[in-house]
């Protein structure tokens, strides 16, 4: 076996998205001379990152002032904001006068959160940052210890069964004074280092929603830049689950459309990707899109816990940033410009421990820096709108919810903040439920996974270790399928997971793991919490354009 190489760097960073990157360029602002390294998992920077997106540009604002005379983000500002409360066939109009003020998106701009990634990255690269894409952190090192010391990237041209191909290469080990992980929400190495030092001792559990997007190309007279429209309501309050749908008309005539299911829902019957499609019949929506053409496809889980659920960010040799550690925004669907002062705030933290010689310590500075910082301020006036919604449903939550964050803006409050089940605890026996009966694609406004899981230019290499690792087939079978009635075939957005032999009485379970768009719901919501997402050979996954 070949031995590893090693490359000694002060600070890597583990994902090339708006915190890590964030992240790079304030320490070189403040330490040209610093050594970073950022890995990448995606093939290139922006390949993996999905989001609406509607972003908020305070954090671009105090890192880089003059982005909006290079940034393509620049060229669509919000002009309208919508927010329609949905019925099966009709729709009325919720005020923004009865909203509070934090729900604005007055001085927004909407367009591709990968595309705002990769110039996030030229950027960084402009300052001499090392940016590695297709080289995914595949294991954590630590020195003797037990301090983080760097990681590992995962190792090249492994068979199916373990064996070395013709082409096998170790990955590299990189040692750093620092290691910041910025995988994005459910990141794999994130959960190791949450168990291995009880960062979540002291914190509610992490909770998550489903979002499925697609991009389409609209016909010219319908295409209003800068339109912005969220619904809540239909087709989720049929099922007893909650969330809400998204459409913003960005630049080059392409709207962006999706929905949010959220992953407590206890119907294992339920199917966010057959929800989306769903809500894509509603007369509103189809007015939009009727006609046009859709162009791309992407899933990816969304942080959803608030404020009482991000835990202890430093541990001795790392730090948590972005949405590794949970800094969404639930009510506002944002979390890039939390995310991005997150990995500022780690920036600075870093780069005063390095300029006092210290190394693979604990940062206690950068916890207490974002505890203290507005991202704490923005968090604490919304941190009980998911419990509230998720406990009394959409319309009731709805209404408890905004009233709680007026009080909480007007600097009141009457309760605390509120607790989290996991979303894999609230996944219901099957006897407890009918199974739901959605209708069968179009192909005009409604779609498939396989075509859509194409559309996602995702690829992985077939002759390679399964990176959806199950941990107990057996388990699997008499509780996944016997009890829940196998919820992963529905709850995956790309049809990675199938139950055959169901009607010769002889079940095996099937994983196409080459579908695999890495939005890690299996790995949220599988009940038994059998399985384990882990990252597959480099380079893997979504190549996701405009997205």
């Amino acid at each position: 076996m070949s031995a590893r190489e090693s490359m000694p760097v002060d600070v890597v960073i583990v994902g090339a998205g708006p915190a890590g990157l964030a992240a790079a360029i304030r320490l070189k602002q403040i330490d040209a001379n610093c050594e970073i390294v950022v890995l990448e998992k995606g093939a290139e920077v922006g390949a993996h990152i999905l989001s609406g997106a509607v972003i908020d540009p305070r954090s671009l604002d105090e890192l880089l002032p003059d982005w909006r005379a290079s940034c393509a983000l620049a060229k669509v500002p919000v002009t309208e904001n919508h927010h329609w409360v949905l019925t099966r066939a009709g729709k009325w109009e919720l005020p923004h006068l009865l909203m509070p003020p934090l729900m604005s998106n007055k001085g927004t701009y909407t367009g591709s959160l990968g595309n705002l990634t990769r110039w996030l990255a030229e950027q960084a690269e402009g300052l001499g940052v090392q940016i590695f894409p297709g080289f995914p952190a595949s294991e954590v090192l630590f020195d003797e210890a037990g301090n983080v010391m760097g990681v590992a990237t995962q190792d090249m041209g492994v068979a199916a069964d373990g064996s070395h191909k013709p082409d096998y290469q170790p990955g590299m080990e990189l040692h750093a004074k620092y290691t910041l992980f910025a995988e994005g929400a459910r990141g794999h190495l994130t959960k190791q280092m949450k168990a291995r030092f009880a960062l979540d001792a002291d914190c509610q559990p992490q909770v998550y929603g489903l979002g499925i997007k697609e991009l389409w190309d609209i016909p010219a007279d319908r295409h209003e830049p800068g339109r912005v429209i969220h619904t809540q309501g239909w087709p989720l309050s049929e099922s007893d689950s909650w969330g809400g749908g998204f459409l913003y008309h960005q630049a080059d005539g392409q709207v962006a459309l999706g929905f949010v299911t959220a992953l407590d829902y206890a119907n294992p019957y339920v199917s966010p990707f057959e929800e989306f499609q769903r809500w894509k019949t509603h007369p509103a929506i189809r007015a939009v899109i009727e006609g046009g053409k859709r162009v791309a496809y992407g899933a990816r889980a969304i942080n959803e816990g608030g404020w009482q659920s991000v835990p202890t960010l430093a541990f001795p040799g790392g730090a948590l940033i972005g949405c590794a550690a949970g800094f969404v925004n639930v009510p506002r669907i944002k979390g890039t410009h939390t995310a991005m002062k997150s990995g500022m705030l780690a920036a600075e933290s870093v780069a005063a421990a390095l300029a006092a010689g210290r190394e693979k310590d604990t940062l206690a500075d950068y916890d207490a820096a974002v505890r203290t910082s507005w991202i704490a301020d923005e968090l604490k006036k919304v941190q009980n709108a998911q419990p509230l919604v998720a406990k009394f449903g959409g319309a009731l939550g709805s209404l408890f919810a905004g009233g709680d964050m007026w009080l909480r803006t007007l600097g009141l409050k009457i309760t605390g903040a509120m607790g989290h089940h996991t979303d894999a605890a609230n996944t219901g026996r099957a006897d407890l439920f009918q199974p739901i009966k959605y209708p069968k694609p179009d192909g005009k406004i409604t779609f498939d996974r396989l075509s859509s899981v194409f559309l996602s230019g995702t690829n992985h290499a077939e002759d390679q270790p399964c990176h959806l690792q199950v941990a107990d087939l057996e388990l699997q079978k008499a509780s996944e399928l016997g009890v829940y009635a196998g919820p992963s075939t529905r709850y995956c957005p790309a049809g990675v997971y199938e139950w055959l032999g169901l009607e010769e009485g002889e079940p095996r379970y099937q994983i196409n793991s080459q579908n695999c768009v890495h939005c890690k719901t299996c790995d949220i919501k599988d009940p038994n919490q059998n399985i384990n997402w882990v990252t597959p050979e480099g380079g893997g996954g979504p190549t996701y354009p405009n997205m």
